[in-house]
């Protein structure tokens, strides 16, 4: 009899697009996966993989008590249904909510923190009652971090021990699907691709600022973005903005995609000046596909760039340190560029391998007699 896995996770978007190949990977161990998301675009898909699909009502940023408790009592309902073997649980209201109806239901939880998010951030009332919330729920639990920062953070904030933790390089990447195309450009005609939700915690203000900065200087050069609005965020950018910034040309705006790959092919260099990450995915199939990279020196971009070789670092909330890397970026040989693009692919191949990343999951959810096995395989 096969045993079973559970992934929760508040959208299924998030399951299909950056744990797929762990979801094979586990089925061909032989576990019975199921998945709790929301419906959405992605629910179908996830279905193919031959994943059984449970709906669960989830609000992303509410703070309502009641709408609090009510999920807690469907996470309750669910696992008495499915009866897992073992959960797997990402995104914050899943690691917080479903990990306290583990432990009444004493079902083996594995916790994923793949970013610390605003409640990290601050200290509002919302903030300091989910950390003491995280507390709670994690309690004992083996919980996995994509960086060594945030998992710092969780051990000076008392809220795990260290003897709980491992790390591991993010979501990984396919770099069999993440394969360099089209090759960069020639100086003249650089053009650079900021990727990330339309709010300003991913640096956007900085990027358009260096923009303005530096355009004068080097009209052919292109820059675009290509992300969602995000209105919900605090920090969300208005779509008056955006429009600002098309209409005076100092970007062009692409909107949002699925196709970010193709989108990815036609450009010379990635930028992200995000305040923090938990490992940014976008950086690692830029890295993947040979695209020289600029991003900052915060936690979960600077690991996947090594200053100088396979792009930039620059400083965080800096347009003018942005400013200068870019003209840098310009002003590379076109060669330069492209040896850059290609350390970033061996970098992404040797650190971040999806393989990579799978292993390490494997080795914190089989079992020390299924462990034997794959190790015999």
């Amino acid at each position: 009899m096969s045993k079973k896995i559970t992934i929760c996770s508040n959208t299924s978007w998030y399951l299909y697009n950056f744990r797929q190949g762990l979801i094979k990977a586990l089925q061909n161990q032989g576990y019975e996966v199921s998945l709790i998301a929301p419906v959405d675009d992605y629910t179908e898909r996830l279905e193919h993989l031959g994943c059984r699909h449970y709906d669960i009502e989830l609000n992303n940023k509410g703070t309502n008590p009641i709408e609090d408790t009510k999920l807690m009592y469907q996470y309750y309902k669910l696992f008495k249904e499915i009866n897992p073997d073992i959960l797997l649980i990402y995104t914050i209201k899943p690691n917080i909510y479903a990990s306290i109806i583990s432990k009444i239901l004493n079902i083996e939880t594995i916790n994923v923190v793949a970013g610390l998010g605003t409640v990290f951030l601050d200290n509002k009332p919302s903030s300091k009652l989910a950390r003491g919330l995280y507390k709670i729920s994690l309690f004992n639990n083996k919980v996995l971090f994509e960086n060594g920062d945030d998992n710092r953070e969780f051990i000076k904030r008392n809220i795990i021990k260290k003897r709980q933790s491992t790390i591991i390089p993010g979501s990984g990447i396919n770099t069999d699907s993440f394969q360099p195309k089209n090759s960069v450009t020639k100086k003249e005609d650089i053009t650079f691709l900021l990727i990330a939700r339309l709010i300003k915690d991913k640096g956007v203000i900085e990027y358009v600022e260096a923009i303005k900065s530096i355009k004068d200087k080097y009209p052919n050069a292109k820059f675009k973005i290509l992300g969602s609005y995000y209105f919900d965020n605090p920090s969300a950018i208005s779509e008056g903005e955006v429009k600002s910034w098309v209409k005076n040309g100092i970007i062009e705006y692409l909107g949002y995609t699925d196709a970010v790959l193709e989108e990815i092919e036609k450009v010379d260099c990635i930028v992200l000046p995000s305040y923090r990450e938990g490992l940014s995915r976008v950086l690692l199939e830029a890295g993947s596909m040979s695209k020289p990279i600029i991003t900052t020196n915060v936690t979960g971009c600077r690991e996947v760039v090594d200053n100088g070789y396979n792009g930039f670092l620059v400083t965080p909330k800096s347009s003018k340190s942005l400013a200068v890397a870019i003209e840098k970026m310009i002003n590379l040989s076109h060669k330069e560029r492209v040896q850059m693009g290609i350390r970033g692919r061996l970098k992404v191949i040797n650190e971040f391998e999806e393989k990579i990343v799978i292993k390490k999951y494997l080795k914190a959810i089989l079992s020390p007699e299924e462990k034997l096995i794959l190790s015999r395989a």
